[in-house]
């Protein structure tokens, strides 16, 4: 028996899941979605999966990769968002999600939270220090500024600067807010810092980083971390000039200086001119005001030193007549002087004895004596020769007579003393003998011509002590040490004997 026909329509699976998706987006259109984002994940694809969960559910979304720019923030997990877009279905898993094309932070209150926790991280690593901040150049070259190309903002930074200090302006063109704009300004800064001194690219002196007025969320690309570092770590000094004066950015906080506006950072970068001009000209009049007073102190207390100098024409002149008068005195003076002393000279000269005289005198009796010492000497000789001689031949005598006697004595009496004594006082008696012996025999003419020495004698035996007593072709006879040789004297001339003065 076959089946009772139904009145319930029939539908294919893809006439379903497209009914399904065509009521979800008619039913919904756009809707604005709070929840905790979770089981965030990126694609290569650029699409952007996740789910939006509170207490009760969980919903999946999706963010296309033609809208992530446009999304106003980076999802992260564990982050309240208020999620805009339309709900859709996913036939192929019959599922249903959330495509969305804008996020916002929920409230600023989780936002601040966030922001907070990351300043007192970054805080608690040194990049807020006081002593990290560096002074401004006072009148910096090239400005170099971190914004965007588009907007008043630009333009009122290069308005302020021309109409205040005309410098060279180095654009570094980014996004300000939305997706990537966060690494675009901190590449820009890192950039800036990159640059080379004398390259092509001039260096900046200063750097602004800028940005107008608007809601916290789209301040949010400087309260990024990765912008703050590259603040904190930039090589050149950097103003924050992000927003109006009541807002305030991490970036705030790692710049060297902060301006409430834009315009204010370009008048902190470069002074007025004007007010240059006016100052130097101010301080110009001071330091010309010092000077004349100085110079008038310095004239008034040369002018009491002047009233207490004596009068230097008179004192010159006194100096010159006295010189004057020296002069005149020393002409005459030295004349005197002279005549003074050569009559000192005539009469000392009156009261010597005649010094010719005095040394003929003594030249004289200087030859007289030399010629009778000449006279003298040869007679003189002699007879010491013979005496000495005669007291030589004596005291070989009584030399060889006291040995023998000794000899004879010692014989006889050394025998006979016992007595040790004795014998020390006899052989203390004959080392004295005998060492009168031995300087007897020490002046003895022998001891002489034993060294070398000749005795000569004439004919009858009488010594010959000068050559003058010796005529030529007379006989000779000449005693050595060991023996008598005979001679016969040729002719020869006496060497005189000179004295000089």
């Amino acid at each position: 028996m076959s089946d009772a026909p139904s009145n319930i329509p029939e539908y294919t699976v893809s006439e379903i899941s497209g009914a399904v998706k065509r009521t979800l987006e008619g039913a919904f259109g756009r809707v604005r979605v709070r929840g905790e984002l979770t089981e965030v994940k990126r694609y290569p694809s650029g699409h952007i999966y996740f789910s939006l969960k509170d207490e009760g559910g969980k919903l999946s979304g999706v963010v296309w990769k033609f809208a992530v720019p446009k999304l106003g923030m980076v999802p992260e997990n564990g982050v309240e968002v208020i999620a805009q877009g339309k709900v859709s279905s996913y036939g192929d898993r019959s599922s249903y999600q959330l495509i969305v094309d804008r996020m916002d932070f929920a409230g600023a209150g989780a936002l601040l939270a966030k922001i907070e926790a990351l300043r007192l991280r970054l805080a608690e690593e040194g990049l807020f220090d006081a002593a990290r901040k560096r002074p401004l150049p006072v009148l910096p070259v090239v400005i170099g500024i971190v914004t965007s190309p588009q907007g008043a903002v630009i333009q009122d930074i290069r308005t302020t600067i021309l109409r205040r200090f005309p410098r060279a302006l180095l654009l570094w063109p980014v996004p300000v807010q939305g997706e990537g704009s966060a690494e675009k300004i901190a590449a820009a800064i890192n950039g800036f810092s990159a640059i080379q001194p004398g390259g092509p690219v001039p260096r900046p002196d200063v750097i602004i980083v800028a940005r107008g007025g608007g809601s916290l969320e789209d301040l949010m690309a400087f309260n990024d971390e990765a912008v703050i570092r590259a603040a904190a770590a930039s090589t050149i000094p950097l103003i924050s000039a992000v927003g109006h004066e009541t807002d305030t950015t991490l970036i705030d906080f790692a710049s060297d200086r902060r301006a409430p506006t834009p315009t204010a950072a370009a008048e902190m970068a470069i002074p007025a001119r004007a007010e240059l001009m006016s100052d130097l000209l101010q301080k110009a009049a001071r330091l010309e005001g010092s000077l004349g007073r100085i110079a008038q102190e310095k004239r008034l207390r040369l002018q009491r030193a002047e009233r207490g100098l004596p009068d230097l024409p008179s004192l010159v002149g006194t100096a010159r007549q006295r010189l004057d008068d020296r002069s005149t005195r020393l002409t005459l003076a030295v004349p005197n002087l002279i005549a003074a002393r050569r009559a000192a000279l005539a009469r000392a000269e009156r009261g010597l004895p005649d010094l010719a005289s005095l040394i003929a005198a003594s030249r004289r009796s200087l030859a007289d004596q030399s010629a009778r010492l000449r006279l003298a000497l040869p007679n003189f000789a002699t007879a010491r020769r013979s005496a000495l001689s005669l007291s030589a031949e004596r005291l070989r005598g009584a030399i060889r007579h006291a040995t023998s006697n000794r000899a004879a004595l010692a014989a006889r009496v050394l025998p006979r003393l016992t007595d040790a004594p004795a014998r020390a006082l006899l052989r203390e008696a004959t080392a004295k003998l005998e060492g009168l012996g031995a300087r007897l025999e020490s002046v003895s003419h022998k001891a002489v011509q034993a060294r070398g020495y000749a005795l000569i004698f004439d004919a009858s035996g009488s010594p010959l002590t000068t050559a003058a007593m010796v005529k030529p072709g007379s006989a000779l006879r000449i005693s050595f040490a060991d023996g008598d040789i005979g001679a016969t004297a040729n002719g020869g001339k006496p060497r005189q004997a000179r004295l000089d003065l």
